[in-house]
């Protein structure tokens, strides 16, 4: 939970400079909003990758058999069909 309070807590950090800019007008107020807009973007994007990927270190732990399973053979690739050869043209017909 310790990202939740860090998301949280840069959320919170925006509410006056928000206040400032939308109800006071405040140019410079504005700045630290898209600053803070683009840090909570960022911050956003570290923590949508570190689930992802501890979503897929769970995902493959389960996925592996159980120790003293036995594993199944691969199944085999059929072979390819034959291609049938081209149709021979006819020689064209002489006038």
């Amino acid at each position: 939970m310790n990202n939740f309070g860090k998301l949280k807590d840069l959320v919170m950090s925006l509410e006056d400079d928000f206040s400032k800019f939308y109800d006071k007008q405040n140019a410079a107020a504005g700045t630290r909003v898209r600053k803070g807009m683009q840090e909570l973007k960022t911050m956003a994007q570290a923590f949508r990758t570190e689930v992802q990927n501890t979503k897929n270190a769970g995902a493959a732990g389960a996925a592996k058999p159980a120790a003293g399973a036995a594993k199944a053979a691969p199944a085999k690739k059929a072979a390819p069909a034959a291609k049938a050869a081209p149709a021979a043209k006819k020689p064209a017909a002489k006038k």
